[in-house]
């Protein structure tokens, strides 16, 4: 480090939409007057691209006429080691668990030349939806990551056990850092939403789902957010949705991705065509503004910041056990239930009570921990030490 402040290398494959790379992104802009950022980008497509920190410096890899968006992993193998020469960073940071193969790529590229690395958790380790062979093979993956990476950061106090555990590496080696998934501004957005909502009123709770149909009250709004991916398992919010829905019901799934097709053939096929929605890519505060209650359908998580966007707009949250955290996140403001079980994630879903002024208000106090500018500090604080 030869300047006051460390030079941090942030790596990312493009701007678009992933919960890891938008709060790496927020991150940047919050460091820029604590670190010396230097944000290498994989290639500049992507709906995020106007997330990008206002005059942070880019450094594009680029690949010139070859698309790279089918194997961007191997290409950012392939090219970042020179960046990491040029640049001369300090520390580097990996922002999520899907560019772990990357970070260790380069410690085995680089060897003592590498500079130390940092791999933020942003996944559930314990991997219960693999297959038993699957799942061994991937407790040695992350016994590898434990034996080349410097230091890991958890997103909750729930998961530096599990952490350590899957890693095989000591207390000192993990920081725990309350995801830094809102901003100031997002936060005060989110709880003027909850402040606004309407008060419950006689009907707010439905009666146990048992198949559609007639219900007391109006229809109730469900919303899931996230990429269109098996791992987000919206198959299963729609099947819960199919047990679940009353006449007025509606369901609307905001992302895009890879399972669009496949969605909307499970959607024609349970007969909802027009209640169960794929919007696309869109503004995910004002779907939960315009929401009952959000649902979380995923096999594994880490810490979904969706689900502390949800609570802190005071949205009740019902949501699949996916994580270790998942439990301490929603605590009395929604329901967990097991993640294999669509039945016991319809009933959560019609059982879910509308909270009152005073509990919003609460949820909307509880989410403050995760606000970005802690969380960039306590990074910048780490970042220091290593470098």
């Amino acid at each position: 480090m030869t300047g006051a402040r460390p030079r941090v290398m942030v790596f990312l494959h493009s701007f678009e939409p992933g919960g890891v790379e938008r709060v790496a992104l927020r991150l940047c802009g919050a460091w820029a007057p604590l670190l010396e950022v230097q944000l290498v980008m994989g290639r500049t497509k992507g709906v995020m691209a106007a997330e990008a920190p206002a005059g942070l410096p880019l450094h594009i890899i680029g690949s010139g006429p070859l698309p790279t968006a089918g194997w961007e992993t191997l290409w950012m193998m392939f090219v970042l080691a020179r960046q990491i020469r040029a640049l001369r960073p300090d520390v580097l940071f990996a922002a999520g668990n899907s560019y772990a193969v990357v970070a260790v790529a380069m410690k085995l590229l680089l060897g003592r030349r590498c500079p130390p690395i940092v791999l933020k958790i942003s996944n559930d380790l314990g991997r219960a939806d693999m297959p038993a062979p699957v799942r061994a093979l991937y407790r040695l993956w992350c016994r590898v990551q434990g034996r080349l990476i410097d230091h890991f950061t958890g997103l909750a106090p729930a998961m530096a056990t599990e952490i350590a555990a899957a890693m095989r590496v000591p207390p000192q080696r993990i920081t725990i850092i309350d995801d830094p998934a809102l901003g100031e501004a997002d936060h005060a957005r989110l709880a003027a939403i909850g402040a606004a909502r309407p008060a419950p009123g006689p009907a707010s709770v439905s009666a146990p789902a048992s198949g559609p149909g007639p219900g007391p009250g109006p229809g109730r709004r469900y919303v899931a957010i996230g990429r269109l991916a098996a791992q987000k398992n919206f198959a299963r919010a729609i099947d819960a949705f199919a047990l679940a829905a009353r006449p007025g019901d509606t369901l609307a799934i905001i992302g895009e991705g890879s399972q669009r097709t496949r969605l909307e053939r499970r959607i024609s096929a349970r007969g909802l065509a027009g209640r169960v929605s794929l919007p696309g890519h869109g503004d995910a505060v004002a779907a939960l503004a315009a929401a009952d209650v959000f649902v979380l359908s995923s096999d594994y998580e880490a810490l979904p910041a969706v689900v502390v966007e949800a609570l802190a707009s005071g949205l009740p949250v019902v949501a699949t056990d996916c994580c270790v955290s998942m439990r301490d996140l929603v605590g009395a403001f929604g329901s967990v239930v097991p993640p294999g079980d669509s039945a016991a994630l319809a009933a959560a879903m019609v059982a879910q009570p509308v909270p009152d002024a005073p509990i919003r208000a609460a949820m909307a106090a509880a989410m403050q921990r995760f606000t970005i500018t802690t969380g960039a500090r306590t990074y910048a604080a780490l970042f220091g030490r290593l470098a």
